[in-house]
């Protein structure tokens, strides 16, 4: 099961969007708000208040 290049979410087998990068490394979204941040506005994910979070409360 892949997991959200942004995120870190599990996707969800037939959904989410699959990225390849002209280098030939390959990016999987688990929605559009996660592409649009990481590709658009080049944001880094650890510094997003809403993706910390997510991970905290994958590892409990």
């Amino acid at each position: 099961m892949p997991k959200c290049s942004f995120c870190n979410e599990d996707i969800e087998k037939g959904t989410g969007k699959l990225y390849v990068k002209k280098d030939a490394k390959q990016l999987n979204f688990c929605s559009k708000k996660c592409e649009k941040n990481m590709l658009k506005l080049k944001r880094v994910p650890r510094k997003m208040k809403w993706v910390t979070k997510k991970k905290k409360g994958n590892k409990e």
